[in-house]
């Protein structure tokens, strides 16, 4: 990542969207001794599986962040209501300028303009007005998407990888989903390491750069 990236924001809708789609970023950035911290908006209370408590994916989250290597206090979590981030985009709105005065992050992971899930799709647009100054990517969650324009790579080695695979193993709350497999995120890590030219390698839709 260029020198004049230190302040790094990763927004998310839900928990695991971060980890799922540039785990293997963040643990570089990290490692990097860039200062990251990792936002979602919403525990998916209504979404959580029979049996679990209504908090697992807020107490999961904050199992794979660290696994990552994210400070406990650079993880922020809101309560607000799965798949009605939409209906509540103005107060979202707010607490993205809130955030945008506290940082001042150089760099915004947010979800791509491609990804068609409702609560991804409002962050977008939200994230895209309060990060306006700030160079930004979008992250790539397949199962979520039919295609997107990913022009920018960032290359991961194998610790890196692990450490991703290691976080997505923290969200056993959400081990019936078909996408929770890690042979797919071997593989996409695979892919986009060969159009990288490395083993492996996450890729971004380029939204906005400043250099």
């Amino acid at each position: 990542m260029h020198p004049d990236i230190n302040n790094v924001l990763v927004i998310a809708a839900h928990p695991d969207d971060g980890e799922f789609a540039c785990g293997g970023t963040i643990s570089r950035l990290l490692e990097e001794g860039k200062h990251v911290v990792y936002v979602v908006f919403s525990p998916c209370k209504q979404s959580v599986p029979e049996g679990y408590p209504e908090d697992i994916l807020y107490q999961e989250l904050r199992k794979a962040a660290v696994t990552l290597g994210l400070a406990e206090e650079n993880i922020l979590t809101y309560d607000f209501e799965v798949r009605e981030l939409q209906r509540d985009r103005q107060q979202i709105l707010e607490e993205l300028v809130t955030l945008n005065r506290r940082y001042r992050p150089d760099l915004v992971f947010l979800p791509e303009s491609a990804d068609f899930h409702q609560d991804h799709h409002t962050v977008y647009n939200e994230a895209r007005r309060a990060f306006k100054t700030s160079c930004q990517l979008g992250y790539e969650l397949p199962w979520n998407q039919f295609g997107g324009e990913h022009k920018f790579y960032v290359k991961i080695k194998q610790h890196h990888l692990d450490a991703k695979l290691a976080a997505i193993r923290c969200y056993k709350s959400q081990g019936f989903r078909e996408y929770y497999d890690e042979e797919l995120f071997i593989s996409l890590a695979r892919v986009r390491g060969v159009q990288a030219k490395n083993r492996y390698a996450e890729s971004f839709e380029m939204i906005k750069w400043i250099y």
